[in-house]
């Protein structure tokens, strides 16, 4: 998916996110859906990268700019660590009935 924004900014950030394919294409799904939503004052383009993924951010003030990157940044850790437990759960040995 490659949202670009529809007014410029003249605060602007690129974040660049190594993964695989995989991962990356599961990253820009989670986080497509909120990226959609906009941050007041702000704009989000989600581009998958060759290893990995872009999120450019536009803002028309810098507060505006410090809020989007917070939000941002918190959805890829939640993201991230969706994905970390996801991977967790299904390598983890089934404990036996009983045992605690």
């Amino acid at each position: 998916m490659d949202r670009r924004p529809t007014r410029p900014g003249p605060w602007s950030a690129e974040l660049e996110l190594a993964a695989d394919r995989p991962t990356a294409t599961r990253l820009v799904r989670a986080l497509a859906p909120e990226a959609a939503r906009e941050v007041p004052r702000a704009r989000t383009a989600l581009a998958l990268r060759k290893g990995g993924l872009s999120i450019r951010l536009e803002a028309a003030e810098s507060g505006a700019m410090r809020a989007a990157l917070n939000t941002h940044l918190g959805w890829i850790a939640l993201a991230v660590a969706t994905e970390v437990a996801a991977r967790s759960a299904a390598v983890a040995p089934a404990r036996p009935k009983g045992l605690s």
